[in-house]
């Protein structure tokens, strides 16, 4: 039976990161996703390096064995060169990132997992973790000296036993499952589990039918529980290709893997650059974009003239033609920011061509950024892009819930800590009075405890 992922991937750097360290993968044979880290040691690098060395996997030529020994052989070349690229440069040393990777092979999936990134499987409605996190919490769960919901909230639940850093005992876990169409399979960094409750993602990846829709939906989730980390998911269905094709076989490449940097080059995702990498590999000739052509015979003046007034018109058609389906781009994009002082929606980019500016307030507040936490205040200084209108207004409205949380933080003395979003100001209470106190109503409603500093969905 021909089997194939219909799948998406999403990635975001979160609300206090700078860069991003993660690196995903989504094609019609392959998922990935690596958790860098090392920061500004090159988690990006380590994380970029190994999924760009699995993207070539993304082939439905596999068999089951051949599948099992192609992508355990890929992860150790990329563990060696993780090694290398250390040993070339002393600034990289430290970094590593964690690796799940699952690999289709005619009715086999060969999944491979090191590190604390998680995978999950959807199997006519109920959702299962199947892969169990390489970390020092892990072990003490395992060992029964703390319960699995401590383990959720234990100061060293991000230390790690096991990475790809490099080094040759670096080994992933490996097993081979059966592919069954109609299953869901989400991988996912820890920005997302750390910060997004179980039954919450439980419930996205059950009602929610498009892959694109489930990451989505994830990632802003993790995004509204204020989650200081990258958070990156894919997301992969299993479909019977006999019942019609995918709706894409372009892979989705997102995060660190998708840029070029530190001498990294961009994953090639089409056959077509996927056939030109391998050329230039075999060949080791450098891309040219310039080639010259020979002219039969010298050209006459009036033949040189008629071709410029060709190219400049067919210029002129391509530039304004450019120009237009830009601007229609740009009046489906948002961006939210702070202006005069206040946190405002502006509908289009926030760019500038010489005097013209591209984008127009659509929606001013009345929150002032002093009264937002800190990582939300670093966050809205660079401006935060969307592509559609709803999405922005709920940025909106979960602002005016931390601004209001905010200042009843700072009203009683204390500091200004991100909440939930449904988070409600408790009632103060009242000011004593000499008088004596009346019992209140049965509809009055009593004082609030103070709101725990929780940021969980």
């Amino acid at each position: 039976m021909p089997y194939a992922f219909h799948y998406a991937a999403r990635s975001d750097v979160g609300m206090v990161r700078t860069n991003n360290e993660d690196s995903g993968y989504a094609g019609p044979h392959l998922l990935a996703m690596a958790d860098g880290m090392g920061g500004h040691a090159g988690g990006d690098v380590a994380s970029s390096t190994v999924i760009g060395a699995l993207a070539e996997l993304d082939d439905e030529a596999l068999s089951g064995a051949d599948a099992t020994d192609a992508l355990l052989g890929a992860i150790a070349a990329a563990n060696a060169s993780l090694g290398d690229r250390t040993r070339e440069d002393p600034a990289l040393e430290g970094m590593g990132t964690t690796l799940i990777a699952l690999l289709r092979a005619r009715d086999k999936l060969v999944l491979t997992h090191i590190g604390d990134s998680r995978a999950f499987l959807v199997r006519e409605g109920a959702v299962t973790q199947i892969t169990k996190d390489h970390s020092f919490v892990q072990s003490l769960v395992d060992d029964g000296r703390i319960t699995q919901d401590e383990a959720q909230t234990h100061p060293q639940r991000s230390l790690v036993t096991k990475v790809l850093t490099g080094h040759p005992e670096d080994e992933p876990d490996v097993v081979v499952r059966q592919a069954i169409v109609g299953d869901r399979y989400l991988i996912a960094s820890d920005g997302l589990t750390d910060y997004v409750a179980r039954d919450t993602i439980d419930e996205v990846l059950t009602s929610t039918t498009k892959p694109a829709d489930a990451c989505e939906r994830l990632v802003q989730l993790a995004l509204k529980a204020g989650a200081p980390d990258n958070v990156t998911v894919v997301i992969g269905d299993v479909v019977d290709l006999r019942l019609g094709p995918v709706p894409s076989d372009v892979p989705q490449v997102v995060g660190a893997a998708g840029v070029t940097r530190r001498g990294t080059r961009p994953i090639p995702v089409t056959p077509a650059e996927k056939a030109a990498a391998l050329t230039q590999e075999a060949t080791g000739a450098a891309p040219t974009d310039d080639v010259e052509l020979a002219e039969e015979g010298p050209p006459s003046l009036g033949g040189r003239l008629l071709r410029w007034v060709g190219a400049l018109a067919a210029l002129a058609i391509v530039v304004a033609g450019g120009v237009y389906a830009g601007w229609l781009w740009v009046q489906t994009q948002y961006w939210v920011g702070v202006t005069d002082g206040v946190v405002t929606l502006h509908r289009g980019v926030e760019q500038t061509i010489g005097p013209i500016a591209l984008s127009r307030v659509e929606r001013r507040t009345s929150i002032s950024p002093n009264d937002l936490p800190e990582m939300y205040q670093t966050r809205l200084a660079g401006g935060i892009a969307f592509a559609n209108r709803a999405a922005a207004d709920e940025l909106l409205d979960t602002l005016e819930v931390q601004a209001r949380a905010c200042q009843w933080f700072q009203s009683e003395g204390q500091p200004c800590t991100a909440v939930r979003d449904d988070w409600v100001r408790p009632t103060p209470s009242p000011t004593p009075s000499p008088t004596p106190s009346v019992t209140p109503s049965p509809g009055t409603p009593s004082p609030s405890p103070t709101p725990s500093p929780s940021v969980a969905v």
